[in-house]
């Protein structure tokens, strides 16, 4: 195992995942040991906490929904406030392997963020149609803003390490597509490294998915904007060893 797990927190955001998280958060402790789980609950109305706690995982609940961007953002925090240098985001839906973390973990020896890349050349994850457009267009952009070839921004499967968590405690975007695109483009604009790391997904263990098929026509015109809004923000100051962001 890495060296570094139990100085890393695995964050969970969890929006009613009761029939998959319990699983995840001990497929987590079995595949990593030493490592610390945090689910953070974003507003569900089902035994989601009961479950990630009879796990052995902390949480941490939101009052009521804030998508995974505020979620990502309450785990940052709690990593900065206890000592953690890495993050890994992993689904609750039981989607991304906890194997795939050593990759990531390796990967944080010389990058400050990298991104579990289900287009890279591992497994055989599709996307078609409108959504499978926008997502081109998008790792196209974001690679020239990040100066580094990226196929799959809208990853959720990510590790950030100790520049990106100080980073990201106080400035992880919320809004729609935020905790994808916009966050990538932060990072890139205040100076870290990022680099892409090929990863399998696996099919949902349980809930129910962000984005349904008859959503797909609108993906493309609010990852659009979204990316608009991120290029438009001013630049945040690069975060500095051992120097927090304000």
């Amino acid at each position: 195992m890495h060296a570094a797990l139990d100085r890393t927190l695995i964050v969970m955001p969890a929006l009613n995942e009761e029939a998959s998280v319990a699983d995840v958060v001990r497929e987590v402790y079995e595949k990593l040991p030493g490592v610390k789980c945090l689910v953070v609950d974003d507003g569900s109305t089902d035994n989601t906490i009961a479950e990630a706690r009879s796990a052995g995982a902390d949480v941490a609940r939101l009052p009521f929904n804030l998508g995974v961007g505020g979620a990502m953002r309450v785990g940052f925090k709690y990593a900065v406030n206890n000592g953690y240098d890495n993050v890994i985001q992993i689904d609750s839906d039981g989607q991304h392997d906890p194997s795939g973390v050593i990759k990531l973990l390796e990967a944080l020896e010389v990058t400050d963020l990298a991104i579990g890349a289900r287009f890279a050349g591992e497994g055989d994850y599709t996307v078609r149609g409108p959504r499978k457009w926008a997502m081109r267009v998008l790792s196209v952009t974001i690679s020239w803003v990040a100066g580094v070839k990226l196929t799959d921004t809208t990853s959720g499967f990510r590790a950030s390490g100790p520049r990106a968590v100080r980073l990201f405690a106080e400035h992880y975007p919320a809004e729609y597509l935020g905790d994808t695109i916009e966050s990538l483009v932060i990072a890139a604009r205040s100076g870290l490294r990022i680099q892409q790391v090929a990863v399998s997904m696996r099919p949902r263990a349980g809930g129910t998915p962000s984005h349904n098929p008859w959503k797909a026509a609108t993906y493309l015109g609010r990852a659009t904007m979204a990316l608009t809004i991120a290029l438009l923000r001013p630049r945040l100051p690069d975060p500095e060893p051992g120097v927090a962001v304000v």
